[in-house]
């Protein structure tokens, strides 16, 4: 008796259809096998399908089962496939038909009860695509595929409610999407009006969150360059639907939506330590796996101490800062995750941290500082739109911010002037494939941001002086059209311009 029940196989991004053949046999002696390129995971389901049907109370097949799961030239791994295998051989036994249109993903525990499982959010794309009606997954993961509408999401708590369902003696009823309250509000570890001092700082934070910009502060230690990083996710705008859609998918491929979960609607906040592995950082494993740069994505990726990441990985930024994307080609597979993030870094101006300390003396040689600023290559510094130097704030200024932060601006009057820029780009870019200033190409730049002559000749002037490189010239256009957004003016104008010159790159020893 062969019985065919759809599932899904999850490949990075992409969704295809797997079909779990079951087939029982009569003949030969009682066994149980699966075929069809299953990876140690898939091949261990036998010993938690046949335990977990005993523990329902349904009394499992002696007999030859052998289930395929086409197409066979496919690797399937993960836990996914204990539900469509269990449902195959439920059907055989119990004499139920398997629903038409129908996709089948869920972990069974040996007690019979599902586990939450991911991808259930990918499976619900595929489904919508190709007209699949009835998602059946365990109920921990339902919240996640009820975010996709026009779907039937039922929510399975064990095989013994599943095996009622079939028999129509207890329905299960289909979920609804509810909207996790606590994903609404944007997080972040301190208020910009904590913030004392450091008013550049802020407006160069306004700025990149206005416009996607990368950004980098140098400073000394303790002149609040971690504390304004934890502050920026209070500033910045909530994703839009294509957006939420595209940070939930990743998030879905990772397993990294929790139980009960479901849309991402606030930008991620991702801050790794500078131990992180290549792999870990950009992606990649030998079953590639989004790395934090893709777990990033339309959100912040905050590298503290950003001179102590080994080189490999600072370099393996470069093309994924440039194309937004990033390609993990491996023998048998080749895999693209996106990775269009805000680069917010941290840097000490040299070892010992107290290069362009007003006060403190360093006690760094030449020779070291040299060697500790080429930590980060020029490559990579040249990618960063902000360049931003943070001095440590006096004792007396300190204390007079702190008798006048109620007077200091919140995160989120910022935010709102940042929104608003964020809508007018919105509006600009509606024909096109990009979002925020920071994506703009050079047929964007000549089409949305004309330059008058004088602006244009102080621009030139700044080139020569400071030696920009082209991308730097394009990116002081870029900062500028951002703060002229802000200023909520169509025209860049000469203060737009000047100010965006503040921010060009800069050397430790100068900066």
């Amino acid at each position: 008796m062969l019985i065919k029940v759809p599932s899904v196989a999850n490949m990075g991004l992409e969704t295809i259809l797997v079909d779990i053949e079951i087939n029982l046999a009569n003949r030969g002696l009682p066994g149980f096998e699966i075929v069809g390129l299953p990876d140690k995971s898939v091949g261990e389901s036998k010993e938690r399908v046949r335990t977990a049907m005993v523990s329902s109370g349904v009394e499992f097949p002696q007999k030859k089962i052998t289930i395929n799961m086409a197409p066979a030239d496919v690797p399937k791994e993960g836990s996914m496939y204990d539900l469509p295998i269990a449902v195959g051989i439920l059907s055989s036994v119990m004499e139920f038909p398997v629903p038409d249109k129908s996709l089948f993903l869920g972990e069974l525990s040996f007690d019979g009860s599902l586990r939450h499982t991911k991808g259930a959010f990918l499976m619900a794309l595929y489904a919508k695509e190709f007209g699949f009606k009835n998602l059946f997954v365990p109920k921990d993961s339902a919240n996640e595929a009820a975010c996709i509408k026009g779907l039937k999401v039922f929510p399975v708590e064990n095989l013994t409610q599943l095996c009622r369902h079939f028999a129509k003696q207890d329905q299960i009823f289909p979920v609804e999407y509810k909207e996790e309250k606590k994903n609404i509000v944007t997080f972040a570890e301190f208020d910009m009006k904590e913030v004392l001092g450091q008013e550049q700082a802020k407006r160069a934070m306004e700025i990149a969150a206005a416009g996607g910009h990368n950004l980098i502060m140098i400073g000394s230690p303790g002149s609040g360059k971690t504390m304004l990083a934890r502050a920026l996710p209070g500033i910045l705008p909530p994703l839009n639907e294509t957006e939420s859609l595209e940070v939930t998918k990743i998030y879905s491929a990772s397993g990294d939506i929790p139980p009960g979960g479901g849309l991402i609607i606030r930008r991620q906040f991702r801050a790794p330590h500078h131990t992180a592995s290549l792999a870990g950082l950009v992606g990649g494993g030998s079953k590639p796996q989004p790395g934090e740069i893709s777990l990033a994505h339309r959100g912040v990726l905050f590298l503290d101490e950003f001179n102590e990441f080994p080189r490999s990985v600072m370099e393996a930024m470069r093309q994924p800062l440039e194309d937004g994307c990033l390609t993990i080609s491996r023998a048998k597979q080749r895999i693209q995750y996106p990775a269009d993030f805000m680069l917010v870094a941290s840097a000490n101006p040299c070892p010992c941290g107290y290069a362009l300390h007003p006060k403190k003396n360093c006690t760094c040689g030449p020779n070291q500082i040299a060697k500790y600023q080429k930590r980060i290559s020029g490559p990579i510094l040249d990618r960063i739109d902000l360049h931003i130097s943070v001095m440590p704030v006096d004792s007396e200024e300190f204390s007079n911010n702190q008798e006048n932060s109620e007077f200091l601006e919140s995160s989120e009057k910022i935010k709102q002037r940042v929104v608003l820029a964020r809508q007018k780009q919105q509006a600009r870019f509606a024909d096109e494939a990009i979002h925020s200033n920071s994506q703009m190409k050079n047929e964007h730049i000549k089409k949305y941001c004309r330059l008058s002559k004088e602006v244009e000749q102080i621009l030139r002037q700044a080139s020569l002086k400071f030696q920009l490189s082209a991308r730097s010239y394009m990116k002081m256009i870029k900062v500028s059209r951002t703060i002229a957004d802000l200023a909520g003016v169509e025209e860049i104008e000469l203060p737009h311009m000047l100010e965006a010159l503040q921010y060009k790159p800069k050397n430790y020893e100068t900066a």
